[in-house]
């Protein structure tokens, strides 16, 4: 899976322009960048009467948008998904993926805090960092709202670069994780297959996904 950090905090705390500052620091370093939002409010996406909408209606599961300035893809879920169903459409291209929000998730978390805002968070789970205006007394390591190199330098060193040569694998739309052993038998059997096969040129990433379609009565 593609590295993943979630921005968390109070509303109104700066999540958004942590945001901001982060992705054009690591994308100067060389590094591709994608981010997700998570909002409880899908009105502004799925308009009614609109064609995409139009087309759920008739019961599509998924449509896409697409534009020569890019693509939006929409798909219908029976409940919300969780950032690690989310991630499975960020394929290996990325570096690393910036979620704000997603405070109940299992991903590494950096909270912002505004001294103006009131207390921080309380009982978050797998929290890296604090982005914060004011000291704080807690084990946890912080940074001044303003220090985006040095934040920049801990997700570099902590999450991107140690995850540089990574596995991504899910059965029945469940993430496997590999040990290490099997991680590097399977990496290693990929690049083998694939640098056997002329004409693919340098191989920066393999995406293969296999299907069972189960046989169904036709009437």
């Amino acid at each position: 899976m593609v590295p993943i950090i979630s921005i968390i905090g109070k509303s109104k705390s700066g999540k958004t322009t942590l945001i901001e500052r982060l992705v054009p620091e690591l994308k100067s370093r060389g590094y591709k960048v994608a981010t997700i939002k998570h909002t409880a409010h899908m009105a502004d996406i799925d308009i009614q009467g609109k064609d995409t909408w139009r087309h759920i209606q008739a019961g599509s599961e998924a449509t896409a948008i697409s534009s020569p300035h890019g693509i939006i893809l929409f798909k219908t879920t029976k409940q919300e998904a969780s950032i690690e169903q989310v991630m499975r459409f960020f394929n290996g291209e990325y570096d690393i993926v910036i979620a704000e929000g997603f405070k109940q998730s299992n991903a590494p978390k950096i909270e912002v805090h505004r001294k103006q805002i009131g207390m921080p968070l309380s009982k978050v789970e797998n929290l890296i960092a604090i982005v914060t205006d004011e000291p704080l007394p807690t084990n946890i390591r912080q940074f001044h709202l303003v220090d985006t190199v040095k934040l920049s330098d801990m997700i570099e060193t902590e999450i991107i670069i140690p995850q540089r040569t990574r596995i991504s694998a899910y059965v029945n739309n469940m993430s496997i994780q590999f040990d290490a052993l099997q991680r590097e038998m399977l990496i290693n059997t990929l690049l083998a297959i694939a640098s056997s096969i002329k004409g693919k040129g340098k191989i920066d990433s393999i995406n293969i996904s296999i299907s069972r379609i189960s046989n169904r009565d036709h009437h």
